[in-house]
């Protein structure tokens, strides 16, 4: 097992902008609707919709229920998941990738986003 969640699930798991500093993954699913076992790193979590999932990691089992808009930083973790909701759920991962070697400032503009 790869444990990507974009090769495990990849009609549910997205990449819609990686570059050698972080990775995000935007998520769509539908009420009922179950993950393969996968991974992810440290990561943000913006909900961009109200939704209701079961997490199951080993043995243990966690119900959480978010409104769109929150923000939650996830600890590196194994898992899959099911939308026990009666809505879909949309958010996006933010994944960091490494720092830069020795601290190293980059340059270029800072109020331009990278690709525009």
């Amino acid at each position: 097992m790869s444990g990507d969640p974009t090769v495990t699930d990849p009609d549910k798991y997205k990449v819609v902008f990686e570059n050698d500093r972080v990775r995000v993954l935007e998520y769509k699913d539908r009420p009922g609707d179950r993950t393969s076992p996968h991974r992810h790193p440290d990561s943000v979590m913006y909900a961009l919709s109200s939704f209701e999932r079961r997490l199951v990691q080993g043995d243990r089992e966690v119900d959480v229920q978010l409104e769109a808009g929150m923000v939650r930083f996830l600890a590196a973790q194994v898992h899959h998941g099911e939308n026990i909701g009666a809505t879909a759920s949309h958010a996006l991962f933010v994944e960091p990738k490494d720092p830069p070697p020795d601290g190293a400032i980059q340059t270029g503009s800072q109020l331009e986003p990278e690709g525009v």
